[in-house]
């Protein structure tokens, strides 16, 4: 009788040492890759925060003055407009979808002094408008940004310039400017009439997507 059991004995400790398992992965997954996050809502890309120079040189690249009305299209913590604000007397508008990062960067902004001449929202950046933007900074993944491409040809006006911090906007549309800051690349566009021409007839829907940098 003993010898009948020990294989149905070995067994069972087999089971439940491969359930220990299961559970032990499925947790430490979750630990590790955040994936009670990829379960909810997705964004398109995650916070990673510029640094200082960096935005620096993303403003000096567009030549940015008080003149200006600066978006940020995922802005995170808004550091960007709110640098543009301080340090150039310019306007800037920053749009994200994440509200805490949007929450952050009103405190910071007001923080900065500048909470006058900036202003954050919460938004998918597909369906905002930006029109009266004369310069839009991204911090997105290259893919994003082709994506976004024909809504900046479509919104912005002739003259008004891009900057994209690492990555370009396709190999059909090489930058006007380069820089480089540390290991990174900065890059920058002036919209022509040929872009908005490119667009003009387009009906552009909107996406659901959205982005916190």
């Amino acid at each position: 009788m003993n010898g009948l059991r020990r294989p149905w004995l070995a067994m069972a400790v087999f089971f439940a040492a491969s359930l220990l398992v299961c559970v032990f992965v499925v947790v430490s997954g979750k630990a590790q890759f955040g994936l009670e996050e990829v379960m909810g809502p997705k964004l398109d890309a995650g916070f990673i925060a510029t640094y200082p120079e960096i935005v620096q040189g993303m403003l000096e690249i567009a030549d940015v003055n008080k003149n200006d009305i600066v978006y940020d299209l995922g802005c995170g913590d808004g550091r960007i407009v709110i640098a543009a604000a301080r340090d150039y007397g310019a306007r800037g508008v920053g749009v994200d979808l994440n509200p805490k990062r949007v929450t952050e960067a009103i405190v910071n902004a007001k923080a900065a002094g500048v909470e006058d001449r900036v202003r954050f929202e919460i938004g998918n950046f597909f369906e905002v408008d930006f029109s009266d933007a004369t310069v839009v900074m991204l911090y997105l993944p290259a893919e994003l940004n082709l994506k976004l491409r024909p809504y900046i040809w479509k919104q912005l006006k002739v003259g008004a310039r891009l900057v994209s911090h690492d990555n370009d906007m396709g190999p059909d549309w090489p930058p006007e400017k380069m820089a480089q800051v540390g290991n990174k690349g900065v890059f920058m566009w002036t919209i022509t009439e040929a872009q908005k021409a490119a667009v003009a007839d387009v009906n552009l829907p909107a996406r659901s997507s959205g982005s916190e940098t």
